[in-house]
């Protein structure tokens, strides 16, 4: 088997497999799957897509697979859902939200395309849409916010996009290729995203 098939064998998936928890229009969201731990290692372990995300630390396929064994049962701080390219069904990234205050009502919006043939195509816009609509009209959070280095314009631009609004810029809050780089801090309120879908 050569190495573009090992690689097509761990990204493709067959229909029967393929259970969408929210449907898009270029991709759908789905439920996590441990079957594929060796991609997931694999893009937090590529220099290039670990770059902004800080992955710093190597990760092994048993750190990946810890993940899946416990089960928090019931409301989660953390919900992470994969990334599905309908047209060439394939797992090409993932989205979420961190750090869920169920009672305050806001969680962190994180977004990872872990291949690099998918960057600069309006995924990540439709994949933000989609994980804000969920949050507020499915899980009724309130705000939605994020930090993103200044350098990192693709993933900053994503969020002026889809109505996150610029809050400020904090100082020297990433050390990135040997020198400290600012971050810019964005937030999308549920009334805000409301009243831009009227």
């Amino acid at each position: 088997m050569t190495n573009t098939e090992k690689k097509e064998k761990i990204t493709k998936i067959e229909e029967p497999e393929y259970f969408p928890f929210i449907k898009g229009t270029t991709i759908d969201l789905c439920p996590r799957n441990s079957k594929y731990a060796n991609l997931y290692i694999r893009w937090k372990n590529n220099p290039k897509v670990r770059k902004y995300a800080r992955n710093i630390i190597p990760r092994t396929i048993e750190d990946q697979k810890k993940r899946f064994e416990t089960s928090p049962g019931g409301l989660t701080d953390h919900i992470s859902l994969d990334i599905w390219h309908k047209k060439d069904k394939k797992l090409i990234g993932q989205i979420g939200l961190g750090h869920i205050n169920w009672v305050s009502g806001w969680a962190n919006a994180f977004l990872q395309i872990g291949e690099p043939d998918y960057w600069n195509k309006d995924i990540g816009t439709e994949t933000t849409n989609l994980i804000a609509e969920y949050a507020f009209n499915e899980l009724n959070l309130n705000k939605l916010h994020g930090g993103v280095a200044v350098d990192n314009i693709g993933s900053w631009s994503v969020a002026e996009k889809i109505g996150f609004k610029f809050e400020g810029i904090r100082k020297h809050e990433m050390y990135i290729d040997g020198r400290y780089v600012d971050t810019k801090v964005f937030r999308l309120l549920k009334e805000d995203w409301l009243k831009s879908k009227k």
